[in-house]
């Protein structure tokens, strides 16, 4: 069996989510967390290896919670994303307080992964379906030519709101099944007709419920891997002073590699509904959406017996 693994990203601080780390907070009925249905979800689709890049300072926590338990059924490896994991001739500056981004937290992984990939945020619960397709789409022999073949997990913008605030969506663009572009859409709220975006200046713009959006899951390669790298250490070159907050965001790299024609992402399309906890009134929701998972027989009531 071909060799894939699932890479969670679980180092962000959550601060919207108040003072708890929201990656782990309990949503199942025996305590369980969002991660633990990504992980059965990810082994039962045919990945066999888990990576979490986490925080240094949160790994012993990290482990009592669901580290120590994923370790007895398959293999698992840790990253370490940190402000300090730099190329070389790079330094960290002095007043950097923002962690470097989605794409430096991927990178943190780069020495424990030489498989084809799926990455995900920890916060997130995906479903069953992408899963199986991206899995799918991984396992397959890819086209031998000048390009990068990855793919992204599309998820209908209806099937991902929060019904306690705005949130922000990546609304894709696709031509023949492939993603030519995403325009990052900022406050979405979830209305009784379907969604809408709303302007500072009172504009309301409503959208379509099936449009695509990405929810940051991707499937990626080892070749995928090194051009991530290359493209740090130019994000790092060009960066000015006053870009103090800028981060190395993976859909904003994805997107240059499409718009310069040195990539094909197929887009692969889950009509499942989409979980978060992206505030803190989200976690009743969340919640109940698994104890009503596992009472249609979606889960077992017991993830691990």
């Amino acid at each position: 069996m071909k060799k894939t693994a699932l890479v969670i990203m679980a180092a962000g601080i959550g601060s919207r989510f108040g003072k708890g780390i929201k990656q782990l907070a309990p949503v199942g009925p025996n305590g369980e967390i969002i991660m633990d249905y990504s992980i059965h979800d990810a082994l039962e689709a045919g990945f066999n290896k888990v990576v979490f890049i986490i925080r240094k300072d949160l790994e012993e926590e990290f482990r009592r919670v669901i580290g120590e338990r994923i370790e007895k059924i398959t293999e698992v490896e840790y990253a370490f994303q940190s402000l300090e994991d730099l190329p070389d001739g790079f330094s960290k500056p002095a007043d950097r307080t923002k962690p470097w981004g989605t794409g430096q937290a991927v990178l943190a992984a780069r020495e424990v992964l030489d498989e084809p990939f799926v990455v995900i945020n920890a916060d997130d619960y995906y479903g069953k379906e992408a899963y199986v397709k991206v899995h799918e789409y991984l396992v397959q022999e890819q086209p031998q030519d000048d390009k990068i073949h990855i793919c992204m997990a599309g998820f209908r913008l209806g099937n991902t709101l929060s019904d306690n605030g705005s949130v922000t969506r990546g609304i894709c663009h696709i031509e023949n099944g492939a993603l030519t572009g995403v325009t990052e859409t900022h406050n979405i709220f979830k209305t009784a007709e379907g969604a809408e975006t709303r302007s500072d200046d009172g504009t309301v713009e409503k959208l379509d419920v099936k449009s695509l959006v990405s929810m940051n899951m991707w499937g990626l390669t080892p070749v995928f891997m090194d051009t991530l790298e290359k493209g740090f250490v130019e994000f790092l070159e060009d960066l000015k002073p006053e870009d103090i907050k800028k981060e190395y965001l993976l859909p904003v790299m994805i997107d240059e590699l499409i718009q310069k024609g040195a990539a094909t992402v197929d887009v692969l399309e889950s009509r499942d509904t989409w979980f978060g906890v992206t505030y803190q009134e989200d976690k009743v929701s969340v919640t109940e959406a698994f104890a009503d998972l596992v009472k249609k027989g979606v889960y077992p009531a017991d993830l691990y017996k």
